[in-house]
């Protein structure tokens, strides 16, 4: 029987890499919401009356470049907390370092991408679709061996 608690520990390489990754993504997450506040102060549109009244902007519903950041947003919700809760759960596999490690690294890195591509610096595809695919394809990897491993 495992241990569980060696494995949860700061003495754990892969659970101090999985805590790291974790963390920078979540503050990427919570930093989704001032990347939308810059396109609605820049393209003076916001979704409440009382926003717009005090900014002498317009109410809007579809700006374009808003609704980028949004998406954006959403993408990183859809992806980012499925990989902490699958990579945690990996974490109790006790997996060989170097490559939890690295699928931790992948997949923070290509979130970052993602939003670089999607919501900062607009890139034509395949850059999107690339490093969402790379952040998928690590969770699905890690929840796999979960199930192997815990079942």
């Amino acid at each position: 029987m495992v241990d569980f608690s060696d494995l949860v520990s700061n003495d754990n390489v892969v659970f101090k890499s999985y805590v790291f990754w974790s963390t920078i993504l979540i503050v990427k997450t919570l930093f989704m919401a001032f990347l939308t506040a810059r396109q609605r102060f820049k393209n003076k549109t916001f979704a409440n009356p009382e926003d717009a009244g005090k900014y002498k902007a317009k109410v809007k519903y579809d700006d374009p470049d808003v609704e980028r950041v949004r998406r954006a947003h959403r993408n990183d919700l859809e992806n980012i907390f499925p990989f902490i809760f699958v990579g945690f759960f990996y974490v109790l596999t006790n997996p060989e370092a170097a490559l939890a490690i690295n699928l931790f690294r992948a997949a923070a890195i290509a979130r970052i991408v993602h939003t670089l591509v999607y919501a900062v610096v607009v890139v034509p595809q395949p850059a999107r679709g690339l490093a969402f695919f790379v952040c998928l394809g690590s969770t699905l990897y890690m929840a796999f061996k979960c199930i192997c491993f815990f079942l």
